[in-house]
């Protein structure tokens, strides 16, 4: 006989899983199509659904088009398709978006995010779209791990020892323009409070931005820099961070990747679009 269900407040939560019919969360990457953004994009989604069981997760590239990198506007027709072949079958006349599209970006990207939309009409699927993963206090404890994982930042600030090679200055690198800038600035003022170290944004995609807040964080008198790529990393060319570097004379740490907290905050776009309330773990309060 099974057991009773145990009652009160030491019962044990219900296993948290995706609801029956729920839209595909539909990863939006964007940049040129490669063997190793789809390794990034396939890890992101895999922590998605570590935290959602039964999530129906896919990838769609901005500038896909084949079948080894398909395109985000035939993933959305696709599944639109699906959902459409169940609910005839179900008789459900209105069964609600097939899809939402959660864009790979860390920060707000007009440009891609216009292409994003494009596709998604082109689709036909009644597709919703998300915001950016940023700002967000997780994405600035991403930051951090990366320069320490470089060598440009303690690991943990309680700890009484010093650093050699870490920065006294942080630029924060994104793409976008100025809008990108201002939003990377809000997670960059989060990085600072962590590192006790001043942190300003500049825009790889606009000349001499970098070299420039270079020069502002020297005037003001740090020494040592490092460049802190606010990127996941497929919406740029390869080499662009590491010009970008070698311009402020300075070291750089990697692009966020996939860093756990990417794959969380993926996930809890998703959430907020379909109405799930994830644990706490799962999720973050936004900075806007």
């Amino acid at each position: 006989m099974p057991r009773a269900r145990q009652s009160g407040r030491h019962r044990k939560p219900e296993p948290l899983a995706a609801p029956e019919g729920a839209p595909a969360l539909v990863l939006a990457v964007p940049g040129t199509p490669t063997s190793a953004s789809r390794s990034l994009a396939e890890e992101v989604s895999s922590i998605a659904r570590s935290e959602l069981p039964g999530l129906d997760a896919r990838i769609g590239y901005v500038d896909g088009g084949d079948d080894e990198f398909p395109s985000l506007e035939a993933v959305l027709a696709h599944a639109a398709a699906e959902q459409k072949a169940r609910a005839d079958a179900a008789g459900d006349p209105d069964p609600g978006p097939a899809a939402v599209v959660v864009p790979l970006l860390a920060g707000p990207d007009s440009a891609l995010l216009r292409r994003i939309r494009q596709a998604m009409m082109n689709s036909g699927s009644g597709a919703e779209l998300t915001d950016v993963l940023g700002p967000h206090p997780l994405l600035a404890e991403a930051l951090h791990v990366r320069l320490s994982e470089a060598g440009l930042a303690r690991a943990d600030r309680a700890r009484l020892f010093t650093v050699a090679t870490a920065a006294d200055g942080i630029i924060l690198a994104t793409v976008g323009g100025e809008e990108a800038v201002q939003a990377a600035g809000i997670t960059g003022m989060l990085l600072s409070a962590r590192l006790a170290v001043p942190v300003l944004a500049a825009a790889l995609d606009q000349e001499g931005a970098i070299s420039r807040t270079a020069e502002q964080l020297r005037g003001s008198g740090s020494q040592q820099l490092a460049l802190a790529p606010y990127l996941i990393g497929p919406e740029i060319a390869d080499g662009l961070v590491g010009a970008a570097a070698a311009e402020a004379g300075c070291a750089s740490a990697e692009a966020l990747g996939a860093y756990g907290a990417v794959g969380r905050l993926v996930l809890s776009n998703y959430a907020a679009a379909v109405g799930i309330t994830l644990p706490t773990q799962a999720q973050g309060a936004p900075v806007r």
